[in-house]
C-alpha cells in the first residue's frame, strides 16, 4: 500500500505543479477554461497558485491531507463551473481525478508513522 500511495502522491505532485504554472502563464488570446468562465486575473492566479501549494503540501506527511483538501476543492470548483454551463461530459471527466485525493487521503502518506 506504501508503493501505491507512493506512485499517487508523485503523479499528484507532478500533475499539480504541471497544472499550477500553466494557469499562472496564461498569455492573453489563449484559450482556457479560467477565461472562458470570465475569471478575473488575480483569480486564475490565486488558483494557479493554489494548484501549486496543494501539489508541495502532499509530500509532506505534516500538510498532507491539507493539500490534498485543497486538490478536492479545485476539482469541485471546476466540475461546478461545467455543470453550470451544462457540460456534463467534461464535469464527469473530473470524477477520477476527484477521487485521486480522496484514496490518497484513505491509504495515507508513507512516510506517516
Amino acid at each position: 500500500m506504501k508503493i501505491i500511495s507512493a506512485i499517487l502522491i508523485l503523479l499528484t505532485v507532478f500533475f499539480s505543479l504541471k497544472h499550477g504554472w500553466e494557469i499562472l502563464t496564461i498569455k492573453p488570446g489563449e484559450t482556457n477554461m479560467f477565461i472562458q468562465w470570465n475569471f478575473s486575473k488575480i483569480i486564475q492566479i490565486v488558483i494557479g497558485v493554489l494548484t501549486i501549494a496543494s501539489g508541495l503540501f502532499i509530500l509532506f506527511p505534516q500538510t498532507f491531507f491539507s493539500g490534498n483538501l485543497i486538490n478536492c476543492t479545485i476539482i469541485l470548483l471546476i466540475m461546478g463551473f461545467h455543470l453550470k454551463d451544462r457540460n456534463l461530459k467534461e464535469a464527469l471527466i473530473e470524477v477520477p481525478f476527484l477521487l485521486i485525493p480522496l484514496i490518497m487521503i484513505y491509504l495515507r502518506h508513507p512516510l506517516e508513522k
